[in-house]
């Protein structure tokens, strides 16, 4: 291809090429059974684009220090894209890097592997006709070749090609846009890449409340948020706006504080619990954040701290057990430097302490996360593994979520709110709870807001070389 522009122009025509051509034969087949033509399989005329780089060697710039963007070895370097429309901002990035540090080729085609029916029946009337007869004539969802194993460094043995180009394909991603789409009850397309995870609804409401203020400035256009909230003009008390259903119909609602170039900031609310902490950060993964921040409360695990303390992740212990088949406990997660510094930054900034004063509001340290919400039922069993790891707080999210930052390299961090001290005897009561919401969730949530302004001016230096596998593959 002659330039990137041309490129992302060509994946655009043939992925929506495909798409129309796939959506025109389901409907024929719906409305009056026309069965699709013979050679549509062998045509591809409903598979994914593929982008394909070759490389032999030559390079142009130098890039040592960055964390993606890099070409390792001669070769040719595959993927499938999907939605090149909704990337192309990450698209031209990654292959404007690649084609100023190396010389390569770039080729645009039909790939082999199809577009399921399910992600294209938008605007389809299915009238009598189930998913089970569309399947017998249609590509469908195969769960079998879809997976994690490029991310997780188990796809291939080393050198052999094609090798892979991005760590997610057409069919993953795809696979997951739907998913965000019903878990969060929100467009895909109004994602941003800095993104605040929360267990408790009242941020919601501080977030929305601060978000609908700031349409208009700072490059924000737009809140959008699951249950129909969109506003594109500045409001205050913007929380009166939010759906009293969206919990029933979403089981993480998401609100996205939107800028056209999606370095907004998106609040998801994933409840409580290891396993909706990994689901989400599964599929967030795919539209490539430039951090998440678990933004959070936890019981503390030390006398000397006090409700509404802060506790700054150093190190996790990983009682979750969600992903101990795919990142065994044993091996450790990087506190990423620029995270670390930010928040802590953000966080003498909001209170106006600073040194001596700041460390008795805020400790840093061990995170225990379990998935055992009763775990003081344990107590005695648990104690003992707790003081051995030095623990200062204990939650059931934040180390699924490091870890999964770590698998899928999105840089990470946790600042947690101590809500209770359970082993000493100062439990999360309803008169006490209130008071505790009151004073600590609006400061909680200014720090993770102006955490994520002080790591949008990090640009690249965000995304760390920790981060980076053996067998890495180029795009970010």
């Amino acid at each position: 291809m002659e330039t990137i522009e041309s490129t992302i122009a060509e994946l655009v025509r043939v992925y929506e090429t495909a798409v129309t051509t796939l959506k025109a034969d389901i409907a024929a087949f719906v409305e009056n059974g026309t069965l699709p033509p013979s050679d549509r399989r062998e045509t591809r005329s409903w598979c994914y684009p593929e982008l394909r780089i070759t490389y032999n060697g030559v390079e142009r710039g130098s890039f040592y220090s960055r964390s993606f963007g890099r070409l390792n070895d001669a070769g040719t370097y595959v993927t499938t894209i999907t939605r090149p429309r909704l990337f192309a901002d990450y698209l031209n990035e990654q292959l404007g890097l690649l084609h100023e540090d190396y010389e390569i080729a770039i080729e645009v085609s039909r790939s082999t592997q199809e577009i399921p029916f399910p992600y294209v029946l938008d605007g389809i009337g299915m009238g009598s006709v189930t998913p089970q007869e569309l399947a017998a004539h249609f590509p469908t969802t195969e769960l079998a070749m879809i997976g994690d194993e490029i991310a997780d460094g188990i796809f291939m043995q080393p050198h052999e090609e094609p090798l892979p180009l991005a760590l997610f394909d057409g069919l993953r991603t795809d696979f997951s846009l739907a998913r965000l789409q019903h878990y969060t009850g929100t467009s895909v397309e109004h994602c941003q890449r800095f993104i605040l995870f929360t267990n408790y609804h009242r941020y919601v409401d501080e977030f929305v409340d601060w978000a609908g203020k700031q349409i208009g400035t700072d490059g924000y256009t737009a809140l959008s948020g699951a249950g129909g909230l969109y506003l594109d003009a500045p409001v205050d008390n913007a929380r009166e706006r939010l759906s009293d259903t969206a919990w029933r119909r979403h089981q993480m609602p998401a609100y996205h504080l939107i800028r056209p170039d999606k370095s907004g900031i998106t609040l998801v609310n994933i409840g409580v619990g290891p396993s909706n902490a990994k689901t989400i950060t599964d599929h967030l993964a795919v539209i490539r954040p430039e951090v998440w921040l678990m933004i959070g409360h936890c019981g503390g695990l030390r006398e000397g701290q006090r409700i509404g303390d802060y506790v700054l992740a150093h190190a996790y212990l990983r009682d979750d057990h969600v992903l101990d088949h795919v990142l065994p406990p044993e091996i450790p997660l990087p506190a990423i430097a620029e995270v670390q510094q930010a928040l802590a930054s953000a966080a003498e900034t909001v209170s106006g302490e600073g040194g001596a004063n700041l460390k008795k509001r805020m400790r840093t340290g061990t995170i225990v996360t379990t998935d055992d919400r009763n775990w003081e039922l344990r107590y005695t069993e648990s104690a003992h593994r707790f003081s051995l790891s030095r623990a200062i707080g204990i939650d059931m999210e934040s180390a699924t979520i490091s870890a999964q930052g770590y698998r899928f390299r999105v840089p990470y961090g946790t600042l947690l709110c101590v809500s209770d001290k359970p082993i000493h005897g100062e439990l999360k009561l309803p008169g006490q709870a209130n008071r505790f919401y009151e004073e600590a969730i609006a400061s909680h949530l200014k720090i993770g807001l102006q955490a994520c302004d002080l790591l949008r001016a990090e640009g690249e230096r965000l995304h760390s070389r920790k981060l980076r596998a053996f067998n890495e593959p180029p795009f970010r």
